[in-house]
């Protein structure tokens, strides 16, 4: 005798040959998934539907049956005291046999108007009409007290007919004196009939109404399927918790946009990015945000964006911008990415580079310098290749000892060093203003060195780059010169960068600090500089107002442009 198995799954294997056997594994069975949002709200707005309809119907049914009963008990009365006020039946009641002018009479009324009873009888009882002759002068079954009174009234009673409602009303002398009784009424089983053909329609209509109201509901729900992918409440609710979760433990930034081009959601990593801490954006228009303009044309922009390089005041952002498929313009989703440290590394590594093609061009002076040098000793020359090691040895130690002196903080001493050379290697001269100072120890933690050194060597580079030669071969100026002034001012620290280049307009100043501007750019429309230029400037006043600084471009007493950056020295940053 095996005992059934009923909840689990077997799951066998059979071995053959050297290991006989059957092993055989029990699989839990599959719970069944539970049923969706659409449809648990499908079946429970079915049974409401159901439980509306039925109480509809059975709220009317009933009322139409006692409004067939006030009806019926209506007719009745008024059939009952239409043939009590009749003259021709106050007549036959006073003649020798009444019940033979008075059937043919009850009969024609019963007809006419449609009851089922019209019965006329003496005051004792005694009927002289009836639908079935030979219960005429039988006793009428009823009540007839409040008619022989005077009173006309009405009751559901049992008769000869069965259940009845009817009314009985008294015929009168005109001294008020009751020589008959006049009884007319309506069967209950006519109204029942009456009736059933009213539930029928009734229920006619209920089912269409129910029908109606499933398919509409069939409708709704199918929509609400395809909205919500199938999922039940359970679902749903962990996609939100996960959702929610997702959106603030991600450091990147999230921004959906409806069609209107409003904010319809933001993450805590997109409010840092775009400076919007605090600031209650949900619903407003991207245009109102302050972002910067190129910024705003981007996210603006109907079309597909795919890592583009902008810059807020503070941060330098790749920003990809996607359209909600969907047919209709439902919106757009912006991912914002913080490449800030990645494009200061960038610049820092172009320094870099810089320097190590100045160094390389430096060792192969120094080369050549010191082949002259071994042939002068081998000339037997000693004192001239003396004299000539000992110049250039002062030069160069006279230019490291002029910044060392002026700057004593390591990292501005250094950069400026190697700025010097890739001048000289463009045949362009550094000069250090006598009013340059920085001791060591002054700048605060608060204020980054790496800071520091993307706002002094983007603007040395840029100097050096403007007083140089040109790209389209025109001849530098013929004593190309860059001026270099770092010194504390107040509060602040005061950076200035001047050249002997051409200068800058003043249109030209204004569009100086927007991403992408260069004199190098191939077309004065491109909206871009090619291979990456036209970020420097950009980065220099990124830099400044992180710091709570500011920055403004001048005329130079060299001739060219001049730049001047002022950045706090107060730990606080303002």
């Amino acid at each position: 005798m095996h005992a059934p198995v009923t909840a689990v799954t077997l799951a066998c294997i059979t071995f053959t040959a050297a290991g006989r056997g059957t092993l055989c594994a029990m699989r839990p069975p599959r719970l069944p998934r539970p049923r969706s949002l659409a449809g648990q709200l499908f079946a429970v707005q079915i049974a409401l539907v159901a439980a509306v309809v039925a109480g509809c119907a059975a709220f009317a049914y009933f009322s139409d049956r006692a409004e067939a009963e006030r009806a019926a008990r209506r007719e009745a009365t008024a059939a009952a005291t239409a043939v009590a006020a009749s003259p021709a039946v106050r007549s036959a009641v006073r003649g020798p046999d009444p019940a033979r002018e008075l059937q043919p009479y009850a009969e024609r009324v019963r007809h006419d108007t449609g009851v089922d009873f019209v019965t006329i009888m003496s005051p004792r009882g005694v009927r002289w009409t009836h639908p079935d002759p030979s219960r005429i002068g039988e006793t009428f079954l009823g009540h007839t007290g409040p008619a022989l009174g005077g009173r006309v009234f009405s009751e559901t009673y049992t008769g000869t007919l069965g259940p009845s409602v009817r009314a009985v009303a008294p015929v009168q002398e005109p001294d008020g004196r009751v020589t008959a009784l006049v009884s007319a009424g309506i069967t209950v089983d006519t109204i029942s009939a009456q009736i059933r053909r009213q539930f029928a329609a009734l229920l006619g209509v209920a089912l269409a109404v129910l029908a109606a109201g499933g398919a509409g509901t069939y409708l709704l729900n199918a929509r609400l399927r395809r909205h919500t992918h199938g999922m039940n409440a359970a679902e749903l609710a962990r996609m939100h918790d996960y959702h929610q979760a997702a959106l603030h433990a991600v450091r990147e930034g999230l921004l959906m946009l409806d069609g209107e081009r409003r904010v319809a959601l933001v993450n805590d990593g997109g409010r840092e990015l775009l400076g919007l801490r605090g600031a209650d954006v949900v619903g407003r228009s991207v245009a109102e945000l302050g972002l910067p303009e190129p910024l705003t044309r981007a996210l603006l922009a109907p079309e597909r964006r795919v890592d583009e390089l902008h810059l807020t005041d503070e941060r330098t952002l790749v920003v990809n911008t996607s359209p909600v498929s969907g047919g209709e313009r439902r919106g757009t989703v912006v991912t914002l990415r913080d490449h800030t440290e990645l494009t200061a590394l960038s610049g820092e590594l172009d320094s870099v580079r810089g320097f190590a093609e100045a160094l390389r061009a430096q060792a192969h002076e120094a080369a050549n310098r010191l082949h002259t040098v071994v042939s002068l000793i081998e000339l037997g020359r000693a004192d001239e290749a003396v004299g000539f090691a000992t110049a250039e040895l002062e030069l160069s130690q006279a230019l490291t000892d002029e910044v060392v002196a002026a700057v004593a903080e390591p990292v501005l001493a250094a950069l400026l060093l190697g700025k010097a050379a890739h001048a000289a290697e463009r045949g362009v001269e550094l000069l250090l203003t006598a009013d340059t100072t920085v001791d060591d120890g002054l700048l605060p933690p608060a204020l980054p060195t790496r800071d520091l050194v993307t706002v002094l060597g983007n603007l040395v580079d840029n100097a050096v780059d403007a007083a140089g030669p040109r790209p389209d071969g025109d001849r530098a100026p013929a004593a190309p010169r860059v001026s270099v002034t770092v010194r504390p001012d107040g509060d602040d620290l005061l950076l200035r960068v001047g050249d002997s280049g051409p200068g800058l307009s003043p249109e030209e100043a204004d569009e100086a600090f927007r991403r992408g501007w260069t004199t190098k750019a191939p077309a004065p429309d491109a909206p871009f500089a090619p291979h990456g230029r036209g970020l420097g400037l950009a980065l220099v006043r990124q830099a400044a107002v992180r710091n709570g600084g500011t920055v403004a471009v001048g005329r130079s007493p060299l001739g060219g442009a001049e730049f001047t950056v002022r950045l706090p020295l107060r730990g606080d940053g303002s």
